[in-house]
């Protein structure tokens, strides 16, 4: 769902540390209602990129824009929830407390007793901060992100330390947001999120945008598709000492990527077809031959190296 006004729009924007570009010229828009990941390797930008989105950084060129107006105004507005990875917690209060404050601070709050509903730590309400788990920490920031009526919603990496219970039930929360016409953005290394929660994804590499759309999209631009079978008994593969012959596969047409585990191997080719009709060209018989689409974190994955590979 879009909006002729952006909710968010990055226009050329530059950051820099030293010699570093951190955000090197990115242009970038985010529309009401969508739950877009941001990806990257370590070193993409992803922290620079959201640290600029709530005004905790200055871009050196260029402009980004919350809601039509500066981040820092869209924030005090109370129109931005964030939930950041390094956010500290303040020390020698109760969970309820440190929600209450944050209920009390937000321009257009919600009862404090259904913000920890929410977020599923009522049962911790009573639990002073610094005595909680990982995971549980985790609830209150978010918890702390969802403390108004916020029409934007910024997570870095949310479900960091929690089981898989309380992911699921993190995300059925996030897309109840996303339904309620609120955009929802995160950073995550779980692509398996990525690719079950959002409806488009943004792949950043050295401070460039190298890829937006569906997680369908980024797959498909990948170019590539998985190739799965087992050899068994003597084939023109297999080697001396009887194992599989390495060498006589990598001659397979289209090949990216090969890996041999005991009698299956596993490819990644860019014509599927093409390398499956080179197998039995060589006199190969594959047994439990499977064709698939690569999954996003192998889509992801060559993505990134292809680009590597480019400006190295």
């Amino acid at each position: 769902m879009t909006t002729t006004t952006p909710v968010v729009t990055f226009d050329r924007v530059t950051k820099g540390y030293g010699d570093v570009r951190a955000v090197d010229g990115l242009g970038l828009a985010l529309h009401a209602g969508e739950t877009v990941a941001l990806l990257g390797p370590n070193g993409a930008g992803k922290s620079t990129t959201l640290d600029l989105l709530l005004g905790l950084k200055q871009a050196d060129s260029g402009t980004v824009r919350v809601f039509g107006t500066s981040p820092r105004e869209a924030i005090v507005a109370g129109r931005v929830g964030a939930m950041l990875q390094s956010g500290g917690l303040m020390d020698e209060v109760t969970v309820a407390e440190l929600v209450a404050l944050a209920c009390a601070l937000h321009p257009r709050p919600y009862r404090a007793a259904d913000v920890l509903a929410r977020a599923g730590i009522t049962r911790i309400a009573d639990r002073k901060v610094d005595k909680l788990s990982g995971g549980q920490a985790q609830r209150v920031r978010f918890a702390l992100a969802t403390a108004g009526d916020s029409d934007l919603i910024v997570l870095d990496e949310p479900t960091t330390g929690m089981d898989v219970t309380t992911r699921r039930a993190f995300w059925d929360t996030m897309r109840e947001q996303a339904d309620q016409g609120r955009t929802v953005l995160f950073a995550t290394h779980y692509l398996e999120e990525a690719d079950a929660i959002a409806d488009r994804v943004v792949v950043l590499h050295r401070g460039r945008l190298l890829a937006d759309g569906t997680a369908a999209e980024i797959k498909a631009k990948a170019g590539a598709r998985r190739v799965s079978f087992d050899l068994d008994g003597e084939t023109p593969a297999t080697s001396t000492t009887g194992g599989i012959d390495e060498s006589a596969l990598r001659k397979l047409p289209f090949l990216t990527a090969l890996t041999v585990t005991g009698r299956t191997v596993r490819i990644q080719s860019t014509d599927a077809d093409a390398t499956v009709h080179a197998l039995y060209g060589l006199g190969l018989y594959p047994r439990n031959l499977e064709v698939a689409g690569l999954g996003l974190e192998q889509a992801f994955v060559a993505l990134t190296a292809a680009e590597e590979a480019r400006t190295a």
